[in-house]
């Protein structure tokens, strides 16, 4: 990693698309709009642009994406690693920029899936997979009787009881009543999560991430490509990546997630420790997923996340402040929350979160997780300069 400590990496902007329910837009145009205000904030344009990075929009790639916005990059990708893409390709545009192979690297992504209620059925999200005749048949509904069979599992496994997943609820409802721009603001109690219509055996209708049309851009470089920055820049010390399975009757063990790998990997290289972290964005599609990744990135140990949360500890005010928008929970949750999380966590580390700012917040870490059952995770740890 000579490269990466010859030459540090900073994420130079970052913006949201509209969010909530956007009818009046595509999913182009709503990258535009993010893509030229975070660009703004690093003082360049579309033309300095020369690496795209872009998840699944529907059908669409880097190809059609740097079409519509005029950009035609010497470095591009556009896999599909699920919500946990952007953390992914903030690792991969790190390496790339370090590696000379690009000088400002552009991630962006949108999602209309409320607006188009679109959202893919179980037969078509099985189409075509030989190892799908294991599952297919027995009509487990996608995605979320994949995440309940995890959360289940957990739950017996270690004794973690529906309380403990709706403190995880409630955090993060705190934490949205802070955001004017959050879906989901009204006052959440334990009782209210309990009492809140069962999806899928263990999972409560307020265990689930909402559906909501966003996305967001961010925008990688050298600190010298920026120089004439609105804002300020945020160092990426380090990040990492899995994938164990994308069906989940592959699943090796439902209760532990890729990110005792990416987590490890991106600890390592930033030379943090979890008692380092001051903000952490997860991603919160389950309330249960958001445990998990507390044991697998090593905050506290296996089966002990329940009572790792207790008291609040992920609330404003809390030890461990987390999903500070409200996540994906409150806040918004486009079809691929990870975006989100990175802009969240480059705001925090500027001081520009508002009501929701975190005193004094030097390291954050996004973890972006995707598939069914917790199938790929990146982690990436970003700090103050």
């Amino acid at each position: 990693m000579t490269g990466l400590a010859d030459t540090p990496i900073y994420i130079v902007g970052a913006a949201e698309t509209p969010l909530g329910k956007v009818p009046d837009q595509s999913e182009f145009s709503m990258v535009a709009l993010a893509a030229r205000e975070a660009l703004s904030e690093a003082g360049l344009g579309f033309r300095d642009v020369d690496a795209l990075f872009t998840n699944y929009m529907g059908e669409e790639g880097s190809v059609q994406l740097g079409e519509y916005l005029g950009i035609r990059p010497r470095y591009a990708e556009s896999s599909d690693m699920g919500g946990a893409s952007f953390e992914f390709f903030v690792h991969h545009a790190m390496l790339a920029v370090a590696a000379g192979r690009c000088d400002v690297a552009l991630v962006g992504y949108a999602s209309r899936q409320r607006s188009r209620r679109n959202r893919k059925r179980a037969a078509d999200a099985m189409d075509g997979s030989l190892a799908a005749q294991f599952e297919a048949p027995f009509g487990i509904h996608f995605p979320i009787g994949h995440y309940a069979l995890s959360a289940a599992r957990y739950m017996h496994q270690y004794g973690i009881t529906p309380e403990h997943l709706a403190e995880v609820a409630v955090a993060a409802r705190e934490w949205a009543r802070l955001n004017p721009k959050a879906w989901s603001r009204d006052p959440l109690s334990i009782d209210d999560v309990m009492a809140s219509p069962l999806i899928s055996d263990p999972l409560r209708k307020l265990d689930c991430c909402l559906v909501t049309d966003g996305g967001g851009a961010i925008v990688i470089a050298r600190k010298d490509r920026a120089r004439d920055a609105a804002k300020r820049p945020v160092r990426i010390l380090g990040a990492g990546e899995s994938h164990v399975q994308w069906h989940v009757a592959q699943c090796p063990d439902l209760t532990v997630t890729p990110g005792i790998v990416s987590g490890h990997e991106a600890f390592g290289m930033a030379g943090i420790s979890p008692g380092d972290v001051d903000v952490f964005e997860p991603y919160d599609n389950f309330t249960h997923g958001v445990l998990l990744y507390l044991e697998d990135l090593g905050f506290c140990k296996k089966g002990e996340a329940g009572d790792f949360i207790a008291g609040g500890r992920l609330r404003p005010g809390g030890g461990l402040p987390s999903m500070t928008s409200g996540g994906g929970l409150s806040y918004c949750h486009p079809g691929a929350l990870g975006i989100l999380l990175l802009v969240e966590a480059v705001r925090q580390l500027r001081g520009e979160a508002g009501e929701r700012q975190v005193p004094d917040a030097h390291i954050a870490v996004a973890h972006g997780t995707g598939g069914l059952a917790f199938s790929t995770a990146s982690t990436v740890v970003l700090a103050r300069d």
